[in-house]
């Protein structure tokens, strides 16, 4: 009899494995959650990008009002493809748009922002990549909105248009 069973064991295995797996794919794996949703923004200080202004600090952020924080670099190519996004978005809302250049030659990261244009109102240069860190980046760009001081919403990965149709004009339009 015990023989027997072990001829079951594998079957029963793959059964398993298999209810798991379907089970799996149905969850959204591109809906990662974040804890600071809901929270202040961390504390940073980091210099300048841009020539002439005073360096980007959390206080700039934490002011009364709607602010975007866009994580980016120069080698990053979904950062090069998100750029017009940013752009359309200037121009677009009365937000106040940041950068945070994230482990980037600041030469190449002017180069970028010279070529392609500039949205941002300030840029700052995260060289050991600690201040992503405290915000809870997983990977360039990600792109926070900062309500009044708290983070309401962040998005993983470059904007698309239809995002920023669907997702991200609706969040301000309710932050007015």
């Amino acid at each position: 009899m015990p023989k027997r069973i072990i001829y079951y064991v594998p079957i029963l295995l793959i059964i398993v494995l298999s209810v798991f797996f379907y089970f799996s794919l149905s969850n959204d794996t591109s809906k990662i959650s974040s804890p600071i949703i809901g929270k202040p923004l961390p504390e940073f200080s980091l210099p300048s990008l841009l020539t002439g202004k005073s360096n980007v600090r959390s206080e700039d952020l934490n002011e009364e009002g709607t602010f975007i924080l866009n994580v980016w670099a120069s080698w990053c190519v979904p950062c090069r493809a998100e750029h017009d996004i940013l752009m359309v978005l200037n121009n677009l809302h009365d937000v106040k748009l940041y950068g945070l250049n994230y482990k980037d030659k600041p030469s190449e990261a002017v180069n970028f922002i010279n070529k392609l244009g500039n949205p941002f109102k300030n840029i700052g240069v995260d060289q050991s990549g600690r201040t992503a860190i405290d915000l809870g980046v997983y990977g360039v760009p990600e792109t926070f909105i900062i309500r009044d001081g708290k983070v309401i919403y962040k998005h993983i990965g470059p904007i698309h248009m239809s995002e920023l149709d669907e997702i991200i004009v609706p969040i301000l339009k309710d932050s007015r």
